[in-house]
């Protein structure tokens, strides 16, 4: 048996059939958390010890956030007597606190329609450089949002990177939207102004889904305000992990409806995972940021243990510095980067492993704000948190002028040909192994690398094009012709 198991079963045999009992009753739920009226969250030392968060995850329990600075992590239990059985197996409860989710959030975090709204604003305030679209509908049919903002918004230059932030996945984590709401307000006030944001706007297409769950927002705003998941049914469904890469596989998710993780009846089979993987097939962003809360981290794929992505030095290091520019809300350190599993516990059929695995995508997951604020903190926390992530979102425009190659892969006739692959060798201190790259659909490809001399592989069908080239600081823009 591995540790968990042992530590467990040690418990059970120390607190005798009341610990099994207890157990049992916190994950037999026949309503969902939060529908009784109150939610407990207990905060649980847990030192540098992750073998427990993954005891508390296979005990069936909501996992709220973490916060490596305190040693701490935060279980959501329907009840506090539910939230006893904590305490009976074993586990170094260190306080409590109800939560009455009848109470809606401040008034001043957004609603549905709120985003809708403020989203056409911003659309009707700056037409030249908008379009705002729905990319799919909800459970309950309504619209999904995405703002473009884009030199040419109505057009696409595969000459141009494009970048994608979403907000959302969870309808409890309230602070998402705003972030992702400031990102679109600095680019758009900004543009024209600053020569910077100019830069980013008309270089690059930039698309952002503030609200992916919308359904489940409405759920928080009406009842219950610890809701996590969408509305699928009377039970919902968790909207990230319900994506098709490594559905499923890990225990990084549930198979029960009751479950705040669980992973739906099908991969890919929820309307909303559904509409994001939409918009990421057709533009096939550089990077991605998928904002989460809470925990202070940057995360970046695998979520399965032991887990890691092929270009793993390079996002690796997105990942970060990324973090580093992210200040604490302790103002004693900054957020902490790593893969789910390393840092909290194994994650199946999430947003980012899908973007990268699919489409060559180099996501992050940012999980804003402390436990000591928690989901819906006060609205006054809003302009501190968004101010806080901007270096991080605005590293990555900064990125995609950065080390890398991109360009066109056409034929004789000047025709995109998205069907082929590249294969990257890195050469003296850069070797790894080798990779393979896809070509996006647009015939474009770009791949972010590390400063240092590659071979590159182009490959179209049997026919090869092989290119050396030295990376530096700034990206290189090579074609290839066929």
């Amino acid at each position: 048996m591995d540790r968990r198991t042992v530590q467990r079963t040690y418990v059970r045999a120390v607190f005798g059939i009341a610990a099994v009992a207890l157990a049992s009753a916190a994950q037999a739920h026949t309503t969902q958390l939060g529908e009784s009226g109150e939610v407990t969250i207990s905060t649980i030392k847990i030192g540098k010890d992750r073998s427990m968060i993954e005891g508390l995850v296979a005990d069936g329990y909501d996992i709220g956030g973490v916060s490596l600075e305190n040693g701490t992590v935060d279980v959501l239990t329907r009840t506090k007597d539910e939230g006893l059985s904590l305490r009976f197996l074993g586990y170094p409860v260190e306080g409590q606190k109800t939560i009455d989710t009848t109470l809606a959030p401040e008034a001043d975090y957004k609603t549905p329609d709120e985003i809708a709204a403020i989203l056409r604003q911003l659309h009707d305030a700056h037409p030249a450089i908008t379009r705002l679209e729905s990319i799919g509908k909800t459970v309950e049919n309504r619209d999904i949002w995405a703002l473009k903002i884009a030199l040419d918004p109505e057009s696409h230059d595969p000459r141009k990177p494009s970048i994608l932030f979403n907000g959302m996945h969870h309808a409890r984590e309230i602070m998402t939207p705003e972030v992702v709401l400031d990102t679109a307000e600095v680019l758009l006030t900004k543009y024209g102004q600053d020569p910077q944001v100019t830069h980013w706007v008309e270089s690059n297409e930039i698309w952002l889904v503030p609200m992916l769950n919308s359904d489940g927002n409405n759920k928080v705003w009406n009842g219950n305000s610890m809701w996590r998941k969408n509305t699928r049914g009377n039970f919902g469904v968790d909207v990230n992990r319900n994506y098709p890469y490594a559905w499923g596989t890990c225990n990084g998710s549930s198979g029960s409806s009751w479950s705040d993780t669980y992973r739906g009846p099908s991969a890919g089979s929820e309307p909303e995972t559904q509409a994001l993987m939409g918009l990421v097939a057709r533009i096939q962003p550089v990077f991605d940021i998928s904002y989460h809360s809470y925990s202070e981290l940057v995360i970046y794929p695998y979520g399965c243990d032991d887990s890691r992505t092929e270009t793993r030095e390079v996002v690796e290091r997105v990942g970060r510095d990324m973090a580093g520019k992210i200040v604490t809300d302790s103002g004693q350190g900054t957020y902490a980067p790593g893969t789910a599993w390393e840092l909290l516990y194994a994650v199946d059929g999430g947003d980012i492993d899908w973007m990268y695995h699919e489409h060559n995508v180099i996501p992050m997951v940012i999980e804003i704000n402390s436990s000591s604020l928690g989901f819906q903190p006060a609205y006054s926390n809003r302009q501190p948190t968004v101010e806080k992530m901007r270096p991080a979102w605005q590293y990555l425009f900064e990125q995609l002028d950065a080390s890398g190659i991109r360009g066109m892969i056409t034929d004789g006739a000047g025709r995109a040909q998205p069907s082929t692959y590249v294969t990257v060798q890195g050469l003296g201190a850069s070797a790894k192994a080798p990779f393979t790259w896809k070509v996006k659909n647009d015939g474009s490809y770009h791949i972010v690398l590390n400063p240092g001399a590659y071979t590159l592989k182009f490959d179209l069908n049997g026919q090869t094009v092989e290119k050396n080239v030295t990376v530096g600081a700034e990206r290189v823009d090579m074609d290839v012709q066929f």
